[in-house]
């Protein structure tokens, strides 16, 4: 281990560089044009304690401070959403739920935290108060990880309801073929999106299971009881699983028009040479193996944004990463297109992943050719860690200005009045810079402010709001209207400007300008 002290623009910071980590480019290392509005994500995965908590005997102080760890990693590398899994199967890292605590969560399923606290309400808080947003990541169908009677509570719903389900790789799922599956399923979703402040609802790839030893899913006598009109039982199950998103859809944006709902399948929808609109691919498909048809979900304009996993490396045979993030640029019908990256592959020595700036690369390539709107990273103990440098391409290089997440037109578009009555003075230790202002009116559609974002520009530059260089600080907090900017130096000459931020993230004009030269 090597460490390097830099000295860029108006700080000092210790950089810390992992001998042979090719991943990162360093300071001064050309690079794209950075955007301003991009979601950079990670998945915080509970289940089987794979990221968060790191064991499942830890206490509510040392879960909190793990978290804690991931999250201002995270900020640090440039993240602004987190992806936190709150139930894994058929259980809950949240307090107000109608299902059992998570075994994943203290170590025996029922069992809530001591001393008590809300996982999610602390997630959320947490999260909010970095910048970041906060999406609730659900399994929908899972309902045991394992087939151990020990593992669940006796008012489990498997236990309560044992006709919903059927065991499949040795794990009990909820049948998707059975209507009060798809309703208790919604009443799940709307329970969290009712109670708590988050963002999004999040579902990963794991609708119908993925296949077995060849084994066939055993829902023919279902598909018999609720044919719904249909004559082939694949198509039966892809409309059961339809159905679903399309009531979660309807049911997250009547109750909050602001809650953002996405899906991150399996990278491939269809390949070409079973489907025509299908991808020059030849790997498993979430068509035909998952039941999962994302392409209609756009269509149909079910969600707010695709994550497809594409957790393969440029020129991969089956699955080239530049061809199916290609092909999900061209059917994204109006909806963000988020690349789910495979972090925890950076280490791997198979072809295509020796090359340790892979992941850097796909950024790069999303961003130029395939046009997506962000990225998130599978999984978030790999960024905290540096996986071969990972953090360290993001924080120093991809990732190196703010960003706010995309906007989206369909869900808001109007923005919020600017603020006003900026005031900017030197604090008493004669170098940093006390920020003041008020907030505007309502806006056209009756929002008040939900952030705001500083902005800060050295003498001769531009007033340009849209380059995210110029970026100082972005809060979630409304009441927030104070900010201290420290990274500032003796005779340095700036101007200073602010803008509020619904919770769409639509950005008002900017408020007067406020400058100022430090003597």
């Amino acid at each position: 281990m090597s460490y390097i002290r830099v000295l860029f623009g108006f700080s000092t910071f210790f950089l810390l560089l992992m001998v042979g980590a090719v991943g990162y480019c360093g300071p001064g290392v050309p690079n794209d044009d950075l955007p301003k509005r991009e979601f950079r994500g990670a998945w915080i995965a509970t289940v089987v304690n794979i990221d968060w908590p790191s064991a499942n005997n830890l206490s509510t102080a040392e879960q909190k401070q793990e978290l804690i760890r991931h999250l201002d990693n995270h900020q640090r590398a440039g993240i602004n959403a987190i992806l936190l899994q709150i139930r894994p199967s058929a259980d809950a890292f949240y307090a107000k739920s109608s299902e059992p605590w998570s075994r994943f969560l203290t170590g025996k399923p029922g069992q809530a935290p001591v001393p008590f606290y809300d996982p999610l309400e602390f997630a959320i808080n947490e999260a909010h108060k970095r910048g970041m947003e906060l999406h609730a990541w659900i399994n929908p169908y899972r309902a045991t990880f394992d087939l151990v009677t020990a593992n669940t509570t006796s008012d489990h719903i498997t236990r309560v309801k044992p006709s919903w389900f059927f065991t499949y790789g040795g794990k009990k799922l909820f049948n998707p073929g059975i209507p009060e599956v798809r309703r208790y399923i919604v009443g799940v979703v709307m329970n969290v999106v009712r109670n708590y402040d988050i963002d999004g609802i999040h579902f990963d790839d794991y609708f119908y299971p993925y296949p077995v030893g060849g084994k066939p899913i055993p829902d023919t006598e279902t598909f018999k009881q609720y044919p719904n009109g249909f004559k082939n039982i694949a198509d039966w199950r892809r409309n059961n699983v339809d159905l679903l998103i399309q009531m979660i859809s309807d049911s997250v944006h009547h109750e909050k028009k602001y809650m953002k709902f996405g899906v991150s399948p399996f990278g491939i929808w269809d390949n070409k040479k079973d489907h025509p609109d299908g991808s020059a691919s030849s790997g498993l498909s979430g068509y035909r193996q998952l039941y999962a048809d994302a392409l209609k979900w756009l269509k149909e304009g079910w969600v707010d944004y695709i994550n497809p996993q594409i957790y393969f490396p440029f020129g991969h045979p089956a699955a080239p990463y530049e061809v199916l993030a290609d092909w999900w640029a061209k059917h994204t019908y109006g909806r963000h297109l988020y690349i789910g990256h495979a972090a925890y592959r950076a280490t791997e020595n198979g072809a295509g992943w020796r090359d340790r700036s892979q992941i850097p690369k796909q950024v790069r390539y999303a961003r130029k050719h395939a046009g997506a709107r962000g990225s998130i990273y599978y999984s978030a103990k790999h960024i905290t860690d540096n996986l071969v440098g990972l953090r360290d391409s993001l924080q120093y290089d991809l990732y190196r200005y703010k960003s706010l997440p995309p906007t989206m037109p369909w869900l808001d578009s109007i923005a919020p009045e600017p603020p006003f009555g900026l005031l900017a003075q030197v604090a008493e230790n004669g170098t940093s810079v006390i920020l003041q202002w008020q907030p505007g009116l309502p806006s056209a559609d009756g929002e008040e402010p939900y952030g705001y974002v500083v902005y800060r520009f050295n003498e001769g530059e531009p007033l340009d709001v849209e380059n995210p260089q110029n970026i100082l600080y972005i809060t979630y907090d409304s009441t927030q209207m104070q900010y201290t900017d420290n990274m500032t130096r003796k005779n340095g000459h700036y101007r200073y400007v602010v803008t509020a931020i619904d919770r769409l993230k639509n950005e008002s004009l900017p408020s007067n300008a406020r400058e100022l030269y430090i003597e």
